[in-house]
């Protein structure tokens, strides 16, 4: 223990972290650079700051304040010691509605806030689109703004009153009229009201440098004011008082289509005065889909406020008339303007990756310039990245004149550093030259401190550094930011990572087989962060759970990156810091989806966990349950499922049992189906074959061997529906598709007897080349299905989910899997594409339950919602995991994170359904979870519409 850890543990009550993980957890923010702390402090109160600071100054020792770290610039980055705001000191203090202000602490995240306002109808007036976990302190620090500051401004703007510790522990009260300046401020003011008064532009969004200005005696001399965007760099926030707005009773959101963003940069000023709340554009490039968007090239998202719908509605259509577009479209259902306003929200993690899936960097993430010059600065633009051989997608909040955009650079090589450097001095100079900003939200930090004397002058500059002084004469406040600052192209984050491709067992199509460019993918935007996941969205349940960082997919990335690095953790693939981070990981494959930039924590954790145990002792889980599809095969080849189950039933043998298995204790195991499936299907009647197309429905491992009577529905559906069921072959070898029965002497002697699998369990704890293997057998028996145009119909969404990706990730040398992954339809997905005509029987009951997480993340559900409302089937399914996601759940140390995790949506959804409701659970782990925690049991849609088939559309509804 060094000298600073142990004085600081004498000191500060709060967490002190010097650990590896602690460490790796913040080199990074949302920026393209990378510095490797000394250690981080969580302090409990503000008393643990000031102690904090007398220590690292007594050792001399820089100080980094830090909320959500989704800064861009790189300034909640630093060599010393981190002050992690959002463990404790995270708290609404007071909230006064009648005075419209609210107390807040640093770690407060915004969205708390804003759900602590509403029921006032009152709302914190700045909404940067990372609003689920950034935090009030980083918002102040960088003087955030977000898509409402056409009608309520910066942060600045909204706060009233700090509370501030020095770095020499004096305790002020920044405000205006000079209250709370340090000793000194206002001598220097005095000193440079010339400067003050001409040399800063008139933008609503100049973020850059110290707001020296705000001192002026016209404009109040507000210290508070002045202290907004500073960056950490002349106090720590300990408290702020700010002002809230009276939010509108009802909102419209007009999207205005546009052939170009330089047309929709020029329409934008010309809407402001019609009072709009926003007035934010964004270009094609971005979107994913412009399904629901009106005709264009780009949009202008405007939303207006009103009274009443019809008043918000009012204003938005004079909106559209006065505007000059293609075609409009105006919402005023406030779930069609969730999802559009989705759309812009994501772009801050969509734009890191180009259409053509190369990487795109931040860096000149917000300039901005006067409104009206808009138009006439994107051309330049463009222009510039097109000399330079660039490219980068602009977005952003048009109607002050503020521009996001991700640029391809090349921050790998020398070359394309060099040119990074070069593009950026000559952009600074552009938007100079335009009138702007180098900064319009994100601050300066790393990314352009350099470059302010291009826009201010070396004597402003010089004030800076004055101010800096005056507040922080020993420069322990984040030093290198905004005065005196690092180069630009110095701490670059992907310095340290391998040059070379790693060895690896996936093929990483996404990434070019690069497992250091899928790490890079996490840009750390934090979307993994939010307390509650949004509408359908999944991700990460860990993190809801827990409120670790180490347990977010953004931690688990920075993780895997400083592995990879070497530096701060030094084990590689044998890291114990590394392996503890992932443990927690559900595997529930929901960043795929819902992470911006598609991080697969669900791949990289089984890659991690197939290097950390090759040649070692795995954990008893991995193979009790990584190996249970063995198991099973076993237990129905010797017909022994009662007599296991009766012995499971007895607990102190149920107990040893789960002992050696590396079981929960809490947990209950699942009963053995006394006949599987495939030897019901043998033994069934023969039926008269149907008219239509023929399809192959996969014996998955649970539908085989746990839940027999799934597979049963499932046939008499398809069936009913006029479709050919067969099963998969169980002989190697070349012959017709098969239905399980074939047993003739020639094909007994030439081939081998084997069963289909998709590989999950093997894959989820590691076993990649177990799961190779058997991946291999299965396409070896299903080659006589590929020679078809039959589709494979698998009714558990996680075992479709692994043959749709991780097979031909896997097994990306052989294009069988390809194939195979092309053929796999949800059951859902399979009435609708091959019986389009049949009618499902009327079953008209409320639905409540979860939509399978892998279905949501890789399969899509959009056929599923069709088929139940054909069905009578009312009602959404919530989103979420619900916790015991295959083998985790059942893993010994994870009940309490499983049951949490199922407390999240699910377990609530269910409670409060409408008596009668069908409970739905595709996978055999909701309905298990569900079973085992609140004694409800769950039905596959294709249970519930079997007993539709039979009149009874109540069996299985929720008592």
């Amino acid at each position: 223990m060094t000298d600073l850890e142990a004085a600081l543990r004498r000191a500060v009550r709060g967490e002190v972290g010097f650990d590896a993980t602690s460490r790796a957890l913040t080199t990074m923010d949302a920026s393209n650079y990378r510095r490797v702390p000394l250690g981080v402090v969580a302090p409990r109160d503000a008393d643990d700051v000031a102690a904090a600071l007398a220590v690292c100054r007594e050792h001399r020792v820089p100080v980094v304040a830090r909320g959500g770290g989704t800064s861009i610039a790189g300034q909640a980055t630093g060599t010393g010691v981190v002050l992690d705001f959002t463990r404790h000191m995270n708290r609404l203090v007071s909230l006064d509605a009648e005075a419209r202000t609210a107390v807040v602490q640093p770690g407060l995240v915004l969205d708390r806030l804003q759900d602590a306002a509403a029921p006032h109808g009152l709302r914190f007036g700045p909404d940067p689109s990372t609003h689920g976990r950034c935090t009030l302190g980083g918002m102040i620090g960088n003087n955030s703004c977000g898509s409402h500051s056409v009608a309520w401004g910066t942060t600045a703007d909204s706060v009233r009153e700090l509370t501030v510790l020095t770095a020499r522990g004096r305790r002020l009260r920044p405000g205006q009229e000079w209250s709370g300046a340090p000793d000194g401020l206002r001598e220097l003011v005095d000193g440079g009201l010339a400067r003050l008064r001409t040399g800063f532009p008139d933008l609503p969004r100049r973020i850059s440098g110290y707001a020296l200005d705000a001192l002026l005696p016209e404009r109040g001399a507000d210290v508070a004011r002045s202290f907004c965007g500073s960056e950490g760099t002349l106090g720590v926030v300990t408290e702020a008082t700010v002002r809230l707005v009276e939010a509108p009773r009802a909102r419209a959101l007009a999207v205005l289509g546009y052939a170009d963003e330089a047309g929709a940069a020029e329409a934008a000023a010309g809407l402001l005065p019609y009072g709009p709340l926003t007035v934010e554009g964004m270009a094609a490039d971005l979107v994913p889909s412009t399904r629901g968007l009106p005709r264009g090239g780009a949009w202008l998202f405007v939303e207006t406020g009103g009274d009443s719908e019809a008043e918000a509605r009012a204003r938005a259509e004079a909106i559209v008339r006065a505007a000059d577009v293609l075609d409009a479209r105006v919402v005023t259902d406030p779930a069609g303007q969730r999802t559009l306003w989705r759309v812009r929200e994501d772009a801050s993690g969509t734009a890191t990756r180009m259409p053509d899936g190369a990487e795109a960097w931040p860096g000149w993430e917000d300039c901005a310039v006067p409104p009206a010059r808009l138009g006439a600065y994107l051309r330049d633009f463009r222009a510039l990245l097109t000399s330079h051989g660039l490219r980068g997608t602009p977005y952003g909040h048009f109607g002050d004149g503020c521009i996001h955009v991700r640029i391809d650079f090349d921050l790998l090589t020398d070359a394309g550093i060099a040119r990074f450097r070069r593009f950026s001095e000559e952009l600074a100079d552009l938007v100079v030259a335009h009138g702007g900003s180098l900064s319009g939200e994100h601050g300066d930090g790393q990314a352009r401190a350099e470059l302010l004397p291009r826009m201010y002058g070396e004597e402003t500059v010089a004030l800076f550094e004055r101010a800096k002084a005056v507040w922080d004469p020993d420069d322990l406040l984040n030093p290198g930011m905004l005065v005196r600052p690092a180069p630009i192209d110095a701490n670059l984050r992907f310095s340290v990572l391998p040059r070379e491709p790693v060895d690896v067992a996936f093929g990483y199509p996404a990434d070019g087989g690069d497992f250091s460019a899928a790490v890079r993918r996490c840009v750390g935007v934090a979307k993994c962060r939010t307390a509650s996941a949004a509408g359908a969205d999944v991700m990460c349940p860990s993190f809801r759970a827990t409120g670790e960082e180490e347990h977010s997919t953004r931690g688990r990335a920075r993780l895997l990156h400083e592995m990879l690095a070497g530096e701060v953790v030094t084990d590689g693939w044998r890291s114990t810091e590394v392996r503890d981070a992932l443990d927690l990981c559900l595997s529930c494959k929901g960043c795929r989806s819902d992470c911006p930039v598609e991080v697969d924590m669900a791949t990289y954790k089984a890659e991690f966990l197939h290097h950390h145990y090759a040649g070692r002792r795995r954990p008893a889980a991995h193979y009790a349950m990584g190996r249970l599809p063995v198991w099973l095969r076993w237990a129905a080849r010797v017909r022994v499922a009662p007599v296991v189950n009766a012995l499971a039933s007895v607990a102190p043998l149920a107990a040893v049992a789960k002992r050696l298995g590396g079981i929960a204790g809490e947990r209950e195991l699942p009963r053995l189906a006394r006949e599987p499936f495939t030897r019901w299907w043998r033994g069934r009647p023969a039926v008269p074959a149907g008219s239509g197309d023929l399809v192959v429905l996969w014996p998955d491992t649970f539908t085989e061997h746990l839940s027999p009577s799934v597979g049963r529905a499932a046939v008499r559906v398809l069936e009913a529906a006029g479709l050919r069921v067969a099963l998969p072959p169980t002989l190697r070898g070349r012959g017709p598709v098969g239905d399980g029965r074939s047993k003739s002497p020639a094909a007994l002697l030439a081939t081998r007897r084997g069963r289909v699998c998709c590989g999950l369990t093997y894959v989820s704890t590691g076993q990649l080349d177990q799961a190779r293997a058997v991946l291999r057998r299965t396409l070896d028996l299903m080659a006589p299905v590929l020679e078809t145009s039959a589709p494979v119909v698998v009714l558990e969404p996680s075992c479709a989910a692994a043959l749709r990706t991780d097979l031909p990730e896997l097994l990306h040398d052989d294009p069988r899997a390809a194939r195979l992954a092309a053929r796999v339809l949800t059951f859902a997905e399979a009435l609708e594409r091959h019986a389009p005509h049949w009618t499902p029987p009327a079953v008209d009951r409320p639905v409540t339950g979860q939509t399978h997480c892998h279905q949501h993340a890789v399969l899509g559900d959009a056929p599923d919602r069709r088929l139940r409302e054909a069905a009578g089937l009312t009602g959404e399914l919530t989103g979420g995991c619900c916790g015991l996601a295959g083998n985790f759940g059942f893993e010994k140390g994870h009940y309490e994170v499983s049951a949490a995790c199922a407390e999240d949506q699910l377990l609530p959804a269910v409670r409060q359904a409408p008596p009668g409701s069908v409970v739905l659970a595709d996978g055999f782990s909701c309905r298990t979870q569900l079973e085992q925690l609140a004694g409800v049991r769950g039905r596959h849609l294709a249970e519930v519409l079997a007993e539709g088939l039979d009149g009874d559309g109540g069996a299985g509804a929720r008592a």
